[in-house]
């Protein structure tokens, strides 16, 4: 048996699948641990793999390898991934993040190495760019990208037909590009930055910066409410333009676009994005499109039976 993890800072879900199957099987999910010792998270994540083989009338023990599809950067120590999530660990940037822990990092790989025979984890933007390509809306492509808008802003990015990494596994953290000087607090990062995309535009920046949800905002927004279409057009000013730099830079063919923000407002969204690309330096951008992701809402799930099957 395979297990799928997907880890994000809202919420941790754990699937099963059988070998060779694309079924998923007994989902499990729980609110990201963000209290206690730093191991907090991958103690969550094994009593989720029990919980989802106790649904599905399966021995644990038959569990052999995992995907682990999760919120980065990442720190590599002792040969082995650490969470330096800033939504997770809220040592990054401080009290003032109010964050209700002091972790630099959060334990993960090590100790599901110390149960399972084969782990691998991977950036959840990374994971989801592969699942997108094999099954999902970028399939066929090889200079794609996939971009996550959720509690936080993550992008996978594929070049040559080749995921791009990095020296750490953190390749495509353009969501803590700076895009701003402003120096209000309301756009403190969890990493730290004042004034990059996450800490602008993310899901907790939303309600931080706000005071309403992104749920009440884009409703607002779509009843015709003045103000709110002001701010979610300033919203969409700084993620279409984030999206406009990874494809001139990288010469891409297609995003695909997927996170709890964008895929419950994705038709509000999805054409005020594509303006911010739409006729800007013609010969990098004409023809690129951007698509809600073909996965839709499980893409986080396929993300990490992407990393195993």
């Amino acid at each position: 048996m395979r297990a799928c993890v997907d880890i994000g800072g809202t919420k941790v879900a754990v699937s099963l699948a059988r070998p060779g199957s694309e079924e998923l099987l007994a989902r499990q999910s729980a609110p990201t641990a963000k209290t206690g010792d730093n191991d907090a998270v991958a103690r969550q994540v094994l009593q989720l793999i029990d919980a989802a083989c106790a649904e599905a009338g399966i021995d644990a023990a038959s569990v052999g390898s995992v995907g682990v599809s999760s919120a980065g950067p990442f720190v590599v120590a002792e040969g082995s991934v650490e969470l330096a999530s800033p939504n997770i660990c809220g040592g990054l940037a401080g009290p003032a993040r109010g964050l209700p822990n002091d972790w630099m990092t959060a334990l993960l790989e090590a100790p599901l190495r110390r149960r399972f025979d084969k782990v691998r984890v991977e950036n959840d933007a990374v994971a989801a760019l592969e699942a997108e390509r094999r099954w999902g809306a970028l399939k066929g492509l090889d200079h794609c990208a996939y971009v996550t808008w959720s509690t936080g802003v993550g992008v996978g990015l594929c070049v040559d037909g080749r995921p791009l990494r990095g020296k750490n596994g953190n390749a495509g953290h353009a969501g803590h590009a700076f895009v701003s000087d402003d120096d209000n607090h309301d756009a403190l990062c969890g990493c730290g930055n004042v004034g990059d995309v996450e800490g602008l535009v993310a899901g907790n920046a939303i309600a931080r910066r706000f005071g309403h949800s992104a749920e009440d905002l884009f409703n607002a927004a779509v009843a015709g409410d003045a103000e709110a279409l002001r701010t979610t057009d300033a919203l969409c000013r700084v993620m279409g333009r984030t999206l406009y730099n990874l494809v001139v830079t990288l010469d891409l063919q297609a995003i695909s676009l997927g996170g709890s923000v964008f895929w419950h407002n994705r038709g509000f969204l999805l054409p005020r994005l594509q303006a911010h690309i739409d006729g800007r330096l013609a010969p990098l951008t004409r023809g690129v499109r951007l698509h809600a992701a073909g996965l839709g809402d499980k893409v986080g799930d396929y993300a990490a039976l992407a990393l195993i099957d």
